[in-house]
């Protein structure tokens, strides 16, 4: 049977979507037989421990969440052919430590005032995007980033900056890609920073389909 750790550490801002958003993760992990563990505790990345998962997901994580060895426990596991999947606030984590950009993808930087835009589809043959309208309206926190994902990551889902104000990235501003780092997979959505997101039906779709992509 396969097995995920879920990883919701905060040393900096935490979501008060945590909780359900854990809930719900580790319901559709169940849900197709995949077993799950739940930890803030950052003695878990260490080689012995990560040995024991498939797929790492990290949700809203913000701050330095790991110590040196972590790190670099975690940068081998996945290169090693792990998974990891990073939800909202993953791009927040660990400021300081530039590896983590490319197993990321990209970095935060900052974002404006919650409210309603218009997403759409980049790239509709993932299963994150599969099941997905071609464009919807959703509300949430629309994060910018220091840079675009790399040539190595494939952006999925794009923010119209006509819809919203507050966006700094541009025309087709990323805010879901996948990508790999050494003999791994990565997949991250910045969607998520309200607790009922976990319960849309369009949100859950995408999120499922992310979390198969990386144990298929």
């Amino acid at each position: 049977m396969s097995r995920a750790l879920v990883f919701t550490r905060t040393t900096d801002y935490r979501h008060e979507s945590i909780e359900h958003g854990t809930a719900v993760v580790r319901r559709l992990l169940a849900d197709d037989g995949v077993a799950s563990d739940h930890t803030e505790e950052p003695a878990a990345f260490h080689a012995t421990s990560l040995s024991r998962y498939d797929l790492v997901v990290w949700l809203s994580t913000t701050g330095d969440v790991l110590d040196d060895d972590g790190r670099r426990a975690l940068a081998s596991w996945l290169a090693g052919g792990g998974a990891w999947a990073g939800v909202h606030g993953a791009t927040v984590a660990e400021p300081g430590w530039p590896e983590f950009e490319r197993i990321a993808g990209a970095v935060f930087t900052d974002h404006p005032e919650i409210q309603p835009a218009r997403v759409r589809v980049a790239d509709a043959s993932h299963p994150s995007t599969s099941q997905l309208p071609v464009t919807w309206e959703h509300t949430d926190e629309w994060y910018n980033f220091r840079r675009r994902p790399g040539p190595e990551q494939t952006v999925l889902l794009t923010v119209d900056e006509a819809t919203y104000a507050g966006g700094t990235m541009g025309a087709d501003h990323p805010v879901a890609w996948h990508g790999g780092y050494g003999a791994g997979r990565t997949w991250y959505t910045s969607l998520g920073h309200a607790a009922e997101t976990f319960d849309d039906p369009t949100f859950v779709a995408h999120l499922r389909g992310g979390l198969r992509s990386l144990l298929a």
